[in-house]
């Protein structure tokens, strides 16, 4: 390969650009309107716009990213995570238009990549599972019919897709149809499809996984196993390699079964397989990431690998650099530092990034999609970047963990820098002989007394409004930032067409103030109803993440936003006379 387009954007799309620098390949990066001046635009040798806002208008769209492919003359395509990256069919797509797919093969991804499929491999090879639904339900009835037989918590999850979309716990029975609508929503919006599954839900447990590469000359390598238990909505916060306070017999366990899997499904390239360890020492397996993760780095830093450079080496048809599981040389932890409000629930936080001031030193690595002057969308998911520090020692690491989250400073917007210092200091995590961390523990036991960051600035009109331009008796298409245009009669009609946001309005008692700034997917209430303070009036979805808004007394509902619309943080959506 010689030019990679990378299907992608923020931090893990600056990270490919840099392995590709460092493999000796040109890269050429896409943007959204909103990610036209971003990071991984500027760092990447080329940059071709998508032309337009939401995901499903860029970074999701199969048709757009195969014609910059084109235009470009890339010969090969890089996912990323997320996005289209566990898609059978954008792999397919790509191998279809004559390009190198970095990633494993179309039929390994929708095998494994399909969760009910991926449990039949992993019964196939022996691996330890729950008990859940033989495929997709048809619906609620089927959700509540499996909950009845086998009892409550259950786990309602995307049969498609991954990263914690799409997945939602039930503890009650009455809860059930409200969170297999919220998890068959967020699985539409993150992967296109919902199609949602069911298993049993083990109580407070661990979420250990193991990081597999594979080659196409029938070399099945497993790196290590990495903790990703500290995790909020499903969504994983702190990371570390390898995994803490594993018995000799668990960790070979979880080495054996992920390399199993991989092998029965013909995998080639980066992959991670999933497990739960329950308190009584269960190990269940969860799931398989057919792609990079997140958490990628720790691993990286405990065993010397790139995976993202072995990623493209693989696509190459070269070996694998490694035959056998390596010995970890220290302990590595990483913190994605996400624009969220920890003070207020982790809410999302989108806005300008006025100040971004990374650590350095020892055993310090900061992985970044932003910087001073960057400006976080509500569009996207929040991560801005990811904090990694290894040490010698589990110890060492945590130390120069706690240096490096102090010398961090992030203005603008809001941070979970606040939580990261807090979790290095608790017992629960850092104790040199307990870990008692699992994956609800943000939820249920740590007492979150942090203080509510500063409401970020509203964010600007990220629009481009377009127009045709001749340059030297060639027509050329030109989009200019909306703002810029603001106030010139023509350009008014088409910067109020994209989009602008609700108008944050004056908050009487009356009303119901957005949370967050985002789309109003749902009402729960019908205009002039009756509520209860504390029920559920809508559903809001900023950043990829869905979050319930409650009522703040009783009385009647008078709706003043229409289901579908954008709105500001702190603007009213309805008001409870």
């Amino acid at each position: 390969m010689k030019k990679v387009l990378i299907a992608n954007r923020g931090e893990i799309a600056v990270r490919i650009a840099r392995a590709c620098a460092d493999y000796g390949v040109s890269s050429v990066a896409v943007y959204a309107d909103a990610d036209l001046d971003a990071l991984h635009a500027r760092m990447a040798d080329e940059a071709y716009g998508l032309d337009g806002q939401r995901p499903a208008d860029t970074y999701l769209n199969i048709g757009k990213l195969l014609a910059v492919a084109k235009r470009c003359g890339a010969d090969a395509v890089h996912p990323g995570y997320g996005f289209l990256s566990e898609s059978a069919a954008f792999a397919q797509a790509v191998i279809d238009a004559g390009l190198t797919w970095i990633g494993p093969p179309p039929a390994a991804i929708k095998a494994l990549g399909d969760k009910v499929q991926a449990r039949k491999i992993a019964l196939e090879v022996g691996a330890p599972l729950v008990a859940g639904t033989a495929g997709p339900v048809a619906g609620v009835a089927e959700v509540l019919a499996f909950a009845e037989q086998h009892g409550m918590p259950i786990i309602i999850k995307a049969a498609f897709g991954g990263g914690g979309r799409g997945m939602k716990i039930a503890w009650r029975m009455d809860e059930v149809a409200d969170l297999y609508d919220s998890a068959v929503r967020e699985a539409v919006t993150a992967f296109g499809r919902g199609e949602c599954f069911v298993e049993q839900f083990l109580d407070r447990p661990r979420h250990v996984e193991a990081q597999v590469i594979a080659d196409t000359h029938g070399h099945v390598v497993v790196l290590g196993t990495r903790d990703c238990s500290l995790q909020r909505r499903n969504q994983k916060l702190v990371e570390e390699a390898p995994a803490p306070f594993l018995s000799d017999a668990q960790r070979e366990r979880i080495h054996q079964a992920a390399r199993d899997v991989c092998a029965q499904a013909g995998y080639v390239g980066a992959g991670t397989v999933e497990f739960l360890l329950s308190p009584n020492g269960t190990i269940s397996f969860l799931e398989v990431n057919t792609r990079l993760q997140v958490e990628h780095p720790v691993t990286e830093e405990t065993t010397g690998i790139d995976l993202v450079v072995e990623q493209l080496r693989i696509a190459d048809g070269l070996p694998l650099s490694v035959t056998e599981t390596p010995v970890p040389r220290g302990h590595a932890f990483e913190f994605r530092i996400n624009a969220e409000d920890v003070g207020r629930g982790f809410l999302p936080a989108p806005g300008p990034v006025h100040v971004f001031e990374a650590p350095s030193g020892p055993g310090v690595r900061v992985d970044t999609g932003v910087q001073s002057g960057s400006t976080v969308p509500g569009t996207f998911d929040s991560l801005m970047a990811k904090l990694i520090v290894t040490g010698a020692t589990r110890a060492q690491a945590i130390a120069r963990a706690r240096r490096a989250l102090k010398e961090f400073r992030i203005e603008g917007v809001a941070s979970v820098l606040p939580f990261h210092r807090a979790v290095m200091e608790a017992p629960d995590f850092v104790s040199d002989d307990a870990f008692k961390v699992h994956t609800r523990w943000i939820e249920t036991d740590f007492a979150n007394t942090l203080a509510a960051a500063v409401r970020p600035e509203p964010l600007a009109d990220v629009a481009l409004v377009r127009t045709a331009v001749e340059i030297d008796g060639r027509r050329v298409a030109l989009g200019l930032p909306a703002a810029l245009l603001r106030g010139l009669p023509s350009a008014a009609p088409a910067a109020a067409g994209a989009g602008a946001a609700v108008s944050a309005t004056a908050i009487d008692p009356a009303a119901v103030a957005a949370p967050i700034a985002g789309t109003l997917q749902a009402w729960k209430v019908a205009d002039g109803g009756t509520v209860a303070a504390g029920d559920t009036l809508a559903s809001m979805e900023a950043m990829k993440m869905e979050m319930p808004v409650t009522a703040h007394r009783a009385g009647r509902v008078t709706l003043k936003v229409a289901q579908g619309a954008y709105v500001a943080a702190g603007a009213a959506i309805a008001e409870i006379g």
